[in-house]
């Protein structure tokens, strides 16, 4: 069985992706040089942020550190004074009654992710006292949209009309503080809030230089004497749910940041050897960099068996595509690279989009995320025993049909020479969710090398924003 299983329990079951028919050993071996150039530039990354060709927005060559983050140590990116420091700033928080996440792209969908998984759809639903005296949680800013952000406000207007005393913390992400959907949802929920006689106070999270490069939110933030942490240097928003960006969502909810790192740091030892059979994030780059080149799976299927992490694969989404889709090469030559990311979830798309998995087009991978032991795993009881269609799952826990359900789609897909591959977990909580997004950041970073281009760069993502000012010019003049 082609299955590598970590020490902390996690594994990555590649057996539908790797063998006769699939992607082949002999595939695997022909990509030896570059497999061993792929680890050499990731260790040298690791040691000193060095990515061969790396420039900024600006033309600049900039260092990658997001394989730091994990790490605390003082002269780090995430120092153990700044997790207290952030830690104190979530106890603080306990004060309000409701917090508004202001941020897009990494700085929304990191920050759903870690949400979701200590929070979830539920839990503004709870008392203050089953949050462990934590405040609500609401996002905005991830997008241009009046009638959210109207309804927004309208909810928060009428939960203070029926508790005098109401406070709420705006949290404002932005490494620029120039971000317009960002800044703007802060300029009208802050104005109309406090306009309703509402107690407003705000954090802002952004560059902290103080030189002739501050940014326009840090000298807001310290005109107001806002509390401020880090959108650091080096760690692109898709890679930033291991920082302050993140973690600032971590911290209002009690959710356990140093399990949390403490996974990644486990998996990036994990991912340390440049054997490519016993790295699983360089083994889960290789096998979907051959399956893609030579085998025209160009389409890739992250499905988690769990409602909690749609927001894992809408978070990959992004980092999928920011980083692996480029025109350029690192010569400068067309490359056209990447696949199209897609989201699903387990038995829902089972019933949405498998029918295209199993018998559409042979251009996909679909990865499954699989939880081994659930919390409070319920069991399923028939009350109609005269009916015998609904007698097979009677007295089964949800999670064994669950995970039959999942076994069922595997082998089917693979029936028909569809790729797939498992990431199991033994349980979903803060360690491991840690081990699963780093394993699948650090695989990304691979894959840049292996098909030599820059993965954390962004140019297609500038093209829009150089037309997009000159219009809102336009219109404003207008006006």
């Amino acid at each position: 069985m082609s299955k590598l299983v970590l020490e902390s329990g996690f594994e990555f079951d590649y057996e539908n992706l790797f063998g006769e028919g699939k992607v082949e050993k002999s595939e695997v071996d022909a990509l030896s040089a570059e497999i061993e150039s792929a680890a050499k530039a990731i260790e040298t990354m690791r040691e000193t942020g060095v990515i061969r060709g790396h420039l900024s927005k600006d033309g600049d060559p900039e260092l990658v550190f997001f394989s730091k983050l994990p790490y605390l140590t003082e002269d780090g990116i995430n120092t153990p004074s700044r997790i207290k420091a952030l830690q104190a700033w979530g106890e603080d928080t306990k004060e309000f009654d409701a917090v508004v996440s202001l941020g897009i792209g990494g700085s929304f969908l990191g920050n759903k992710v870690l949400f979701d998984i200590m929070g979830g759809e539920f839990w503004n639903y709870k008392t203050k006292e089953e949050r462990n005296g934590f405040p609500e949680f609401y996002f905005s800013g991830n997008n241009l949209d009046s009638t959210r952000t109207t309804d927004l406000i309208n909810l928060l207007k009428a939960k203070a009309a029926a508790k005098p005393g109401y406070k709420i913390m705006l949290v404002v992400i932005s490494k620029s503080g120039s971000t317009i959907e960002t800044m703007s949802n802060y300029f009208v929920i802050s104005k109309e809030l406090k306009e309703a006689g509402i107690e407003v106070g705000v954090t802002a999270v952004t560059d902290l230089r103080e030189d002739e490069k501050e940014t326009l939110l840090h000298k807001i933030a310290v005109k107001e004497n806002w509390p401020i942490f880090s959108v650091p240097d080096g760690v692109g928003g898709r890679f930033s749910i291991f920082s302050e960006v993140g973690l600032i969502t971590a911290a209002a909810i009690g959710f356990d940041i140093d399990a949390f790192l403490k996974g990644a740091r486990d998996m990036d030892a994990a991912c340390k050897t440049s054997d490519v059979f016993e790295n699983p994030a360089l083994l889960n780059a290789v096998l979907k960099y051959i399956a893609s080149e030579n085998h025209g799976r160009n389409i890739e299927v992250l499905m988690p068996y769990s409602d909690n992490l749609k927001s894992t694969s809408e978070w990959y989404i992004q980092l999928l595509a920011e980083s692996l889709g480029k025109k350029f090469d690192r010569n400068q030559d067309v490359a056209n690279y990447g696949r199209t990311p897609i989201v699903a979830v387990g038995t829902t798309d089972m019933h949405a989009q498998t029918q295209q998995h199993q018998e559409g087009a042979l251009d996909k991978v679909v990865q499954f995320i699989e939880i081994k032991k659930w919390d409070d795993d319920k069991v399923i009881s028939n009350p109609y025993k005269e009916f015998e269609a609904l007698e097979k799952f009677d007295g089964l826990n949800m999670s064994e049909c669950l995970k039959a359900a999942l076994d069922s789609n595997s082998e089917a897909l693979a029936s028909d020479g569809r790729y797939t591959s498992s990431y199991v977990i033994p349980e979903l909580n803060a360690y491991y969710l840690g081990q699963t997004l780093y394993m699948l950041a650090l695989s990304i970073a691979y894959e840049g090398e292996l098909a030599d281009v820059d993965a954390f760069d962004q140019p297609g993502v500038e093209a829009y924003k150089k037309i997009l000012g000159p219009k809102l010019k336009i219109i404003k003049d207008a006006k």
